[in-house]
């Protein structure tokens, strides 16, 4: 075990297992709000009579915020660092869930849909941080199995918040004012929750990655006696790169792949329910138990990330990156298909063979950047938008050619991460 952790979390004698575990509280707290708030379509269509593509605007809501978001909260750490932003994201996070709360009594859609655009960019700020964080954290070789690791916890309050949202889905009512009465309990527990995590950071010590010390950690050409080959990863050594940002290929494909990837995983994630419920779909299942399929899916979601890092110390993480994306290219026409429980098996499938792409995917576009990886962090959660834009298209499908062929709309997002993955995240010299 110890070994473990000295591969993992000491660089330069410098063990950084305490800071890991603060940070991946933070992973865990905005899987909570993705996974209670991916399960809330189906809610909303039955409550206020949506369509699914209209429903899907909730995703459009919390995801489209990263895109405004993403690059001030970078700024905002270029200047402050990572512990002021991370506290701030905390507090966005925080007043987004009370003021849904707090406005649920007006069963205003547009209301609830402007609350969660605070709860995204209080979530943006904290992945912007969060993530490179982690990479930093130990060697550099190790890097792509940290940051998987973290998200393990991530994948672990995926699968409780769909629980959550048993509460909402037990507790409707069709009550002219009372129709959204039910998410106010689990907004108010979530809010309060942030908030105290907030104050705790306020009080943590947390060290602060410089830019200095990013140059070290990704090497650099003018210490080339820092680098060695097992400190490497993925094609090449990871020497710094003195181009400019957007000039870096592997960042440019890596910054489109992320896109891809958050656009396919949010459809997915957010037409569970709805597939599950189908009246066309044999067998289907009563609305009031979909939460446990959607919860069930994030289980084995967190299943693949665990073991994803695992088979990282034995395989490339873009090769297993690739594999993955292949097998959800196969995956997904069984989906479409019907084929009854094949089919449904199949759709669990491609929740465990999603599992690694967002952090391998961000892991590998940072390499090499140095001083310029926060802003390239930014970009890269700024991609995230990419999952406010496909849930209405994946939806408008779904209503006009049934839910089932919905799920043939990710096959091309797919097909470029596992080009990204063979040969778009290679680091040119």
């Amino acid at each position: 075990m110890s070994k473990v952790r000295s591969a993992l979390f000491v660089k330069d004698g410098i063990n950084y297992l305490r800071p890991f575990i603060a940070i991946s509280v933070l992973f865990f707290l905005w899987g909570l709000a993705h996974g209670m708030v991916d399960a809330l379509d189906k809610n909303f269509q039955e409550m206020l009579h949506l369509r699914k593509w209209q429903s899907s605007f909730i995703q459009f809501s919390l995801y489209g915020a990263y895109f405004g978001m993403a690059l001030p909260a970078g700024l905002y750490m270029k200047k402050w660092g990572y512990k002021r932003g991370i506290i701030f994201g905390l507090i966005l996070f925080a007043s987004g869930a009370l003021l849904a709360a707090g406005t649920a009594p007006f069963e205003s859609f547009l209301l609830f849909l402007i609350c969660l655009l605070v709860m995204g960019a209080g979530l943006a700020t904290l992945e912007t941080g969060a993530n490179p964080y982690t990479t930093k954290l130990g060697p550099t070789a190790t890097a792509a199995r940290r940051i998987n690791l973290s998200q393990s916890f991530n994948g672990l309050a995926w699968v409780i918040g769909p629980l959550i949202a048993l509460y909402i889905y037990g507790n409707q009512s069709h009550a002219e004012g009372e129709k959204m009465f039910s998410i106010i309990l689990p907004f108010i527990i979530i809010g309060l929750l942030v908030l105290a995590v907030a104050f705790v950071f306020m009080r943590m010590h947390l060290p602060e990655i410089t830019e200095e010390d990013e140059n070290l950690m990704h090497g650099s050409e003018s210490t080339p006696d820092r680098v060695d080959v097992q400190n490497t990863y993925a094609t090449g050594e990871d020497k710094l790169t003195h181009k400019p940002l957007w000039q870096n290929r592997h960042f440019r494909l890596g910054v489109v792949a992320q896109g891809c990837y958050v656009a396919a995983q949010t459809g997915v994630f957010s037409y569970l329910i709805n597939f599950v419920t189908d009246h066309d779909m044999h067998p289907r299942f009563d609305l009031k138990y979909a939460p446990y399929f959607l919860s069930f899916g994030f289980l084995l979601f967190m299943i693949g990330r665990i073991t994803g890092s695992i088979l990282m110390k034995y395989f490339k993480p873009q090769r297993l990156l690739g594999l993955y994306a292949f097998l959800n290219c196969l995956l997904l026409p069984v989906v479409a298909a019907k084929f009854g429980w094949i089919s449904l098996i199949a759709l669990y499938g491609v929740f465990f063979f999603m599992s690694v792409m967002f952090p391998t995917i961000f892991s590998m576009a940072i390499r090499a950047l140095g001083s310029q990886t926060k802003r390239a962090s930014s970009y890269l959660v700024m991609s995230v938008a990419g999952g406010a834009v496909f849930p209405p298209l994946m939806g408008a499908v779904a209503d006009n050619y049934g839910m089932a062929s919905g799920f043939l709309v990710p096959i091309p997002l797919f097909a470029f991460i596992l080009y990204y993955a063979l040969k778009g995240s290679e680091v040119e010299s």
